[in-house]
């Protein structure tokens, strides 16, 4: 992935000193074991406390946990800490103030945990923290720089994670479930966390995992499958062992580890009933809590899928979703830890015949209600999109309603409908767009409202974050399709906050490839594939047309008529879904100012969520000129033919990368074109033979 040994040649050829102190953990052990495998293997020298003046001065790095901005000059351990911090006393503190001398004072009074400071600074690169976790994200960042970081003029830059949460959920079975497998909805192989029931014998690889995710700032991990079976609800009483050796794999990496569970555990556990406000079920929810902090006492929480797709939830019981998360919340509340609820909840036994029920209005409709309701240590996790993950849909209007709530915008690193990990599909662009996405009447953005901030940028007080859903399993490349790795790294830092998804694809791209003469193959493959994918399956954000069940490949009307809420009610007349407040289900009406009257007039409507919101004629004229139906029939032929073009990119990587990695690419590429074709030529057909109406520029239909 991301971490070859040679990206740590510029730092490991260095003289390093890394001052922390004897209380900061096993996260500092981690960033002093990285800078040591590094000058071990380059040629470099490292330094540790207690060391003088003129040994920090010897050194071409510093690292050092600081605890925040003193007055500067006074060269004492009584420098204010930041709240709840105990002041440090850490006898290399002199030696460090004497190598950055007034550098503190340009920062602010107080550094928050996981902030750090990096630059230059009097000829030496710097690196500045108030906690372990902000030195080991200060050590990436400085690695990622390469050998720019240790040279040039004095330039010092504070830098700190936008999101409080930037979260994994892996959705691994413990034992191999007999429809979804082993990992549901994962296709880079088997889970690396689990094997036969239990926690695997052999970590290294977990470990590998944490120290990935610790190198880009990922702070929480859900273990298992928010679709709890029978063998998974037993982790939570019965296999908390094995559940603390995954923690110890990712605690020195600043990881804290969540479960999900059953909302029906109690049942399982001797009680008759789950009702959240039985105090029978409030005390074994409270008793189970303890039991998991008793044996890891640093455990992040509980994830919860509840009243959705089959799993049990509070309705059975005539309760609502915050009477059912404030119940496990407040079991958790006296151990710090935070429930993760999310709000995928709807009716997936509709009548296809009702066009008045519409899955998409069912978050808005269940949760906003209860909004101010939630304990403070309950996070609701909303879809980016009110539908399910699709490479098209507007941002679900929950994320700007619900202002009393503290809210994750959740998205999906495993491609269940962006290609499975079988087609080169980049989605940093995509969630790139979906968090700048300005969707509160105020203006503020999808990821400030996520991250918390204000319209002036000042951080409120219910901050959460973003979370998604992992994409790796114990595949030789870590994804199945080796270039999906972009995905994994794009999702992590944009989660700590950085804005441009093209500068975070290539800086993937220079850290992962060691000849940087592949860059522009990789970069060409992968930098407008999201736009690609779109071009040659679901169009005008129509969404779905997908293989029922297994979900890859076209099938037109695969869900029509299927219980499960997704149409595109195409007839010989047009195509789309009617979900305006004037003729439709009202979706519309869920958006604030001004989206509500954007989406709900045709005319306004952007073009490539039109048949989201609206059924249209097929000879309806888009903003761009073109019709529906032609526009079906341009973007299919030129969405293949784009496929073609980055096999003919990455043909030219043959040779300079391991031969194992381009076959793997070559035949993952081979398979997008045969998919993309199959996508064009079915979707071309299927509405020629609906609207009657051919292809102006005479291309083949079938």
């Amino acid at each position: 992935m991301w971490l070859p040994d040679e990206a740590f040649r510029a730092l490991g050829s260095r003289r390093v000193l890394v001052a922390v102190g004897p209380d900061d953990g096993p996260v500092a052990d981690t960033v002093v074991a990285e800078v040591a495998r590094a000058t071990e293997q380059f040629g470099g020298h490292l330094v540790t406390a207690p060391v003088t003046v003129d040994d920090a001065l010897a050194c071409d790095v510093v690292l050092a946990i600081v605890g925040s901005a003193g007055e500067v000059g006074t060269a004492s351990a009584t420098m204010p800490p930041p709240p709840g911090h105990p002041p440090r006393t850490d006898p290399y503190l002199r030696a460090v103030q004497a190598v950055v001398e007034d550098l503190l004072a340009l920062g602010s009074s107080v550094l928050n945990p996981g902030m750090f400071g990096l630059g230059r600074h009097r000829g030496r690169t710097v690196v500045v923290a108030a906690d372990a976790a902000g030195l080991l994200y200060g050590l990436h960042a400085l690695v990622r720089r390469g050998e720019a970081a240790f040279s040039g003029p004095d330039d010092f830059v504070w830098d700190l994670p936008v999101n409080e949460i930037r979260m994994l959920d892996h959705w691994d079975n413990t034992v191999v479930h007999p429809v979804m497998g082993q990992v549901e909805r994962g296709y880079a192989g088997g889970s690396i966390f689990w094997t036969d029931g239990r926690v695997r014998d052999d970590l290294s690889r977990v470990a590998q995992y944490a120290r990935l995710l610790g190198s880009v700032g990922i702070n929480a991990v859900g273990l298992n499958n928010v679709n709890v079976h029978a063998a998974e609800a037993r982790l939570l009483t019965d296999h908390l062992d094995g559940v603390a050796r995954l923690a110890d794999a990712f605690r020195p990496h600043g990881i804290r580890v969540f479960l999900s569970v059953s909302f029906a555990a109690p049942l399982s556990g001797g009680l008759e009933t789950a009702d959240p406000l039985d105090p029978d079920v409030q005390r074994w929810w409270a008793d189970a809590a303890a039991g998991v902090y008793e044996t890891i006492p640093d455990f992040g929480g509980f994830v919860v899928k509840a009243d959705s797709e089959g799993q049990p939830g509070p309705f059975a019981y005539g309760r609502d979703h915050a009477d059912g998360a404030n119940l496990l919340a407040r079991a958790l509340a006296p151990f710090g830890g935070t429930v993760f609820w999310r709000a995928f909840v709807y009716d997936h036994h509709q009548d296809w015949r009702d066009r008045s029920t519409d899955r998409a209005r069912a978050a808005y409709d269940h949760f906003t209600p209860l909004d101010g309701r939630f304990d403070d240590n309950v996070v609701l996790q909303v879809k980016y999109g009110p539908m399910d993950f699709q490479a098209r849909e507007p941002v679900s209007p929950v994320i700007a309603a619900m202002p009393q709530t503290r809210l994750a915008v959740e998205l999906q690193v495993t491609q269940e409908y962006t290609g499975q990990q079988q087609h080169a599909v980049y989605l940093g662009t995509q969630w790139a767009e979906i968090l700048r996405f300005p969707l509160a009447e105020d203006g503020r953005a999808v990821g400030w409202i996520a991250a918390g901030l204000s319209e002036d940028h000042e951080a409120e007080r219910r901050a959460a974050g973003l979370v998604a859903v992992s994409n790796v399993g114990d595949d030789e490349f870590w994804t199945g399709h080796p270039l999906a790795q972009a995905n994994l790294y794009a999702f992590a830092r944009l989660a700590w906050g950085e804005e441009d998804p093209v500068a975070v694809l290539d800086e993937w791209i220079g850290l992962t490839f060691q000849d940087p003469s592949v860059a522009p193959a990789v970069h060409a493959v992968l930098d407008d594939s999201w736009h690609t994918y779109e071009k040659y399956t679901a169009p005008l954000g129509v969404g779905f047309m997908v293989r029922p069940g297994h979900h890859y490949g076209p099938d037109v009307d695969g869900y029509e008529y299927t219980a499960w809420g997704t149409y595109h009610l195409a007839d010989r007349d047009g195509i789309g879904v009617d979900r305006t407040r004037a003729t439709g289900t009202g979706f519309t009406g869920q958006y604030p100012p001004p989206w509500r009257d954007v989406y709900e007039s045709v005319e306004t409507c952007p073009d490539e969520l039109l048949l989201f919101f609206h059924h249209v004629p097929w000879t309806h004229v888009l903003h761009s000129g073109s019709t529906v139906i032609q526009h079906v029939y341009d973007t299919h032929a030129d969405g293949y033919d784009e496929v073609v073009q980055m096999m003919q990119s990455w043909a030219t990587a043959d040779g300079r990368v391991p031969k194992a990695f381009f076959d793997r690419v070559t035949e993952r590429l081979t398979e997008q074109e045969r998919s993309a074709r199959e996508w064009r030529d079915q979707l071309r057909s299927a509405f020629h033979r609906r609207s009657g109406i051919p292809d102006a520029t005479g291309r083949t239909i079938y």
